[in-house]
């Protein structure tokens, strides 16, 4: 399985029999993170809203967002991943128009995360809406 695009992942969900082994699989999602460098650990790029701590970084290259990030949970490092594929590499404006919610019900993860997770998971997303709309700005 090799995935780097929504579409690829719900594929890849499709052929494992239950959430313990996609559970497994996002886990793994995560450890294929690269590393973050310690320079974007600094709590400007700390995510509030999630109980495991969280940073992610954006960068801008004129045109497209491209995003780093870390977690201390496994599982929360591979959602980062998940919204990664997402988000990374996305001018600002379709970062903007992603309806993240209707791709996490499609993925099924709205009914399979906890609430705790769940809210973690939107202050991503809230994140990374934040930059894209601090990159138009600028």
């Amino acid at each position: 399985m090799s995935t780097n695009t929504i579409e690829s992942l719900q594929a890849d969900f499709e052929l494992l029999d239950d959430w313990e082994e996609r559970y497994r699989y996002v886990i793994e999602l995560g450890r294929l993170l690269p590393d973050l460098d310690e320079k974007w650990r600094a709590p400007q790029y700390k995510v509030s809203g999630c109980a495991s701590q969280v940073w992610i970084h954006a960068e801008h290259d004129g045109k497209v967002l491209k995003f780093t990030g870390d977690s201390d949970a496994l599982i929360v490092k591979g959602l980062i991943a998940i919204i990664f594929m997402m988000f990374s590499g996305k001018t600002p404006e379709q970062i903007l128009a992603q309806d993240a919610g209707a791709v996490f019900t499609r993925l099924g993860l709205k009914d399979h995360l906890t609430p705790q997770r769940s809210n973690g998971l939107f202050s991503m997303v809230a994140r990374i809406k934040s930059d894209a709309r601090q990159t138009l700005a600028a």
